[in-house]
């Protein structure tokens, strides 16, 4: 089997041109000086995406590569392996036919694991290759049926309490049960609900919330009051609405959450937000936007000033578009100051200020600050009033490059929102590079996805029937998927999220139509004629591809 170091990855990746030339010998002089993992600052830099890391990877091994993610394994294939043993050599075994056991592993050269398996089934080993990020995401499987696993926890720690001689609940190991098995599970958010005769724990995943567990009501005061605790909250306060952070060591990582609690009428509901360091390794590749798109964005953050604006409801990924931009952009030449409402995560290298009304540091007050700092890239949390925008705006007017947010239901509308902040027209088209609208939907479960044969006359049903016509203009009978369900996907047939986007550059149509102060609708005709495409047809086109279902893309465009 070839050898494989950061040597041989440095001179395929180099032979592949895949990224700049310059760029990559930085990274591999990094990785060497600093004695650190050449994969890992390629990773965390964007440079590339863990799946094409790893086809390269495993053209260099000669072995054939395997993405666990989108595999449905059985226990009994998984357990072949127990799970410290798994977690010791990096391995997963996730398949048993006839031809032997389907080992993956991020070191095949290294024969221990496989004749363990060989050993101790007599049975065949066929090897093959899975980077070390998709490994640690499927140690997850082994406690894939999260229900039961953790009502198993939660009976033990309760049972503890009932054979001790204290009598004291162990309510720093159930909160932390509670927030292990939710970043575990890639949860975004935890509810923690009181309710007439106990408590509901609540998981949002993939977006959509998944009732977990109840416990005892007499439990539910003393893990919200634990979580006031480590949030630095008042105990004492139990009528008015507290907000608050805490980070919760993991084997991992240090896990940031922001937290919410508010009296309802049943007694306090906690609501924890899960800032994970995986939500931060998403580069733009990742995140769904189509070649196309991506032109029209990489000419817009390439130039050195004027305005970049994300738009669309809360929770639609907005902030994270914008990260994926200024990760881009961090570089040691460039002064990059951010001021943000929360501040959700850490960029090294960047100047990041959390907003606090209690001291007058308003998104207007903390931008005039900023603008006094010689920034070079600022970044808006959110372009609120028409304060904030006229400083937003004179600050892409004066040199810089301006990224921030809006609430607007599409890309055009963000021209009428600004003129309702009174900014001037002509400041509009002189600022604005581009706009992003996006929406969220859920991914179908590459496990357990399916093709259903379906007519345009059934889809012309749901849709508009000029939508269904240029969307599937070359087919009568368009094959479109769905997820049957399966332990992956917790048989919702969904698993992961991707964005759908409308980007619309501001060329002089888009000017002209801005100076005159038209309608929205007019604006996006006028996008769309110049060839912007709109939210939904980037969903049905993703819909054509298999990546989610028409019933998504309704859901976030049409509701």
């Amino acid at each position: 089997m070839p050898a494989y170091d950061d040597k041989s990855l440095y001179e395929a990746l180099k032979e592949l041109g895949v990224i700049d030339p310059k760029v990559l010998f930085e990274k591999f002089e990094e990785a060497r000086n600093q004695k650190t993992s050449f994969e890992d600052l390629l990773l965390k830099n964007d440079l590339i995406g863990d799946g094409d890391l790893g086809k390269v990877i495993s053209g260099i091994l000669g072995v054939p590569l395997v993405r666990l993610s989108e595999i449905a394994i059985t226990d009994e294939v998984l357990n072949i392996l127990p799970e410290v043993v798994a977690r010791n050599y990096w391995a997963i075994t996730f398949k048993k036919d006839a031809d032997g056991i389907s080992l993956a592993t991020s070191n095949p050269p290294n024969e221990t694991i496989k004749n363990y398996i060989v050993k101790k089934t007599s049975a065949g080993v066929k090897v093959f290759f899975a980077t070390k990020r998709d490994i640690e995401e499927a140690f997850n499987k082994y406690t894939k049926d999260i229900t039961t696993a953790f009502q198993k926890v939660m009976a033990e720690n309760i049972q503890k309490f009932q054979g001790s001689q204290k009598n004291e609940l162990p309510i720093e190991e159930i909160t932390g049960t509670i927030i292990s098995y939710a970043y575990e599970n890639k949860a975004s958010d935890i509810h923690i609900e009181p309710q007439e005769e106990n408590s509901l724990v609540r998981y949002r995943i993939d977006g959509v919330l998944h009732d977990i567990v109840s416990i005892p009501k007499n439990l539910h005061g003393q893990i919200v009051n634990r979580i006031k605790v480590l949030s630095k909250l008042r105990t004492d306060e139990h009528l008015s609405a507290q907000d608050g952070k805490m980070i919760f060591k993991t084997p991992k990582e240090n896990l940031d959450l922001r937290v919410s609690i508010v009296p309802v009428v049943s007694g306090e509901k906690a609501v924890l937000r899960l800032l994970s360091e995986r939500s931060r390794q998403f580069g733009l590749a990742d995140l769904g936007i189509s070649t196309e798109n991506m032109a029209k964005i990489t000419s817009a953050y390439q130039s050195p000033n004027g305005m970049i604006l994300a738009t669309g409801p809360t929770g639609c990924g907005k902030t994270t578009t914008l990260y994926a931009i200024l990760k881009i952009l961090n570089k040691r030449g460039v002064n990059i100051m951010t001021i943000e409402d929360p501040v959700e995560y850490d960029i090294e290298g960047v100047n990041q200020i959390q907003v606090n009304s209690k001291t007058n540091l308003t998104f207007a007050e903390g931008l005039k600050s900023v603008v006094r700092q010689d920034p070079d890239i600022i970044l808006l949390g959110e372009i609120r009033d028409a304060e904030s925008a006229g400083i937003a705006v004179n600050s892409a007017l004066t040199g810089h490059l301006v990224l921030s947010t809006l609430h607007t239901n599409d890309a055009a509308t963000t021209f009428p929102r600004l003129l309702d902040f009174n900014v001037e027209p002509f400041l509009i088209g002189s600022t604005v590079r581009v706009v992003i609208a996006q929406r969220l939907v859920r991914k179908i479960c590459p496990a357990c996805r399916v093709s259903t044969p379906t007519t345009i006359t059934q889809i012309k049903q749901r849709l508009d029937r000029s939508e269904v016509d240029k969307a599937f203009a070359t087919t009568s009978q368009p094959a479109l998927y769905h997820g049957k369900g399966c332990p992956v996907c917790f048989n919702s047939g969904y698993v992961e999220r991707i964005g759908i986007f409308e980007v619309l550059p501001v060329d002089d149509d888009i000017r002209q139509a801005i100076s005159e102060k038209k309608d929205s609708s007019l604006i996006a005709q006028t996008a769309v004629k110049n060839g912007m495409k709109t939210l939904l047809e980037d969903g049905l086109e993703k819909v054509k591809n298999g990546i989610t279902t028409i019933e998504e893309v309704i859901r976030v465009t049409k509701e």
